[in-house]
């Protein structure tokens, strides 16, 4: 099948762009020095292609549905939910079912009462969740120490510590990066020398190069990128994009392709037209304008995210390419709650 025969709005991956960057930062953090988010892409399928080609064998969820379909595909040796939950009875079930090592991040005394009920029904371990400036989850670095001992005293095994700075991450200036970091950094640390255990967990595609400290990095965006990133430097490719197909043009300079609002993630703002210039979205088309030569109706256009990760989201499958041939088709198999 080419690329041409893909019916649009369409999510299409180049295997040959994220194979490139599964080789790189496997280069950079190998194995266990990385967790891999799969909050990022949302698919068995691609952790699949990082633990076979990349070698990685830990990961990390953001949401339990994650955690339930990599444990059903018998993926990851140790899986992390990254979140707090407040579902003792899911996160229960889940434990029974698994032969996997499996750990939940706890920041208060509520979340680890959950994490000591789920634990009735198999072997959980906790990370204790700490802030370090983004104003998420995580409990403040001096209350760490107390949580910890509580966990240890209810009979769960306090792993160590994991702290996001997720308002670092994405700064396009790297000294900047630097300076924030090591602000974060000495707060997880004051933490870490309350806490203990053997795991620092932290970091992300933006600053997964600058963790001189962190034994593990919680990055996931960078498998596929997008614009947001992008602007980085970094060494990695674009590899995701969503397709549009142009089905309708105007004398004033405008073209309208069907891929709206509905296919992206928008937080991180409007995704970018490769070769024009994007107008609006609306909730399904595209609107860019043209000069010189005017589009074709039934031309492809493809468009660069600007948050990969919300966007997999949006999409039941990827079509995966290598030039301009499709070679698979991989389900979104994460997706929803």
């Amino acid at each position: 099948m080419h690329v041409s025969e893909i019916p649009t709005p369409a999510l299409v991956i180049d295997r040959d762009a994220m194979d490139h960057n599964i080789d790189v930062m496997a280069a950079a953090r190998p194995g266990p020095m990385l967790r891999p988010h799969v909050k990022a892409f949302k698919s068995t399928a691609l952790a699949r292609r990082l633990r076979d080609r990349g070698g990685h064998r830990s990961f990390c969820c953001a949401t339990l549905r994650e955690m339930e379909g990599m444990v059903a595909a018998d993926l990851g040796e140790d899986l992390l939910l990254a979140n707090e939950t407040l579902d003792a009875a899911r996160l229960g079930r889940l434990i029974s079912s698994s032969v996997h090592r499996l750990t939940v991040a706890i920041d208060s005394p509520e979340t680890l009462a959950v994490a000591i009920d789920a634990a009735r029904s198999g072997e959980l371990a906790v990370l204790v969740d700490v802030n370090v400036g983004l104003p998420r989850c995580g409990c403040r670095p001096d209350q760490a120490g107390r949580l910890a001992d509580s966990a240890r005293a209810a009979g769960l095994e306090v792993r160590g510590v994991m702290g996001y700075e997720g308002h670092v991450v994405g700064d396009p200036d790297r000294d900047r990066r630097i300076e924030a970091l090591a602000a974060s950094m000495a707060l997880l640390r004051a933490a870490h020398d309350d806490v203990g255990g053997e795991v620092v967990s932290s970091g992300g595609t933006g600053t997964y190069d600058l963790h001189d400290w962190a034994n593990e990095v919680q990055a996931g965006s960078y498998l596929l990128m997008d614009w947001h990133y992008g602007r980085l430097g970094l060494p990695f490719r674009q590899a995701a994009f969503v397709d549009g197909t142009v089905v309708s043009t105007n004398d004033d300079g405008y073209a309208i392709a069907d891929a709206g609002l509905k296919c992206f993630g928008m937080d991180h703002g409007d995704p970018t037209v490769e070769g024009y210039r994007l107008f609006f979205l609306s909730d399904e088309h595209a609107t860019f304008l043209w000069e010189g030569e005017r589009p074709v109706i039934g031309e492809r256009i493809r468009l660069v995210p600007g948050h990969i990760d919300p966007t997999m989201a949006c999409h039941e499958r990827a079509w995966v390419t290598s030039g301009e041939e499709v070679v698979d088709t991989w389900a979104i198999d994460l997706r929803n709650w």
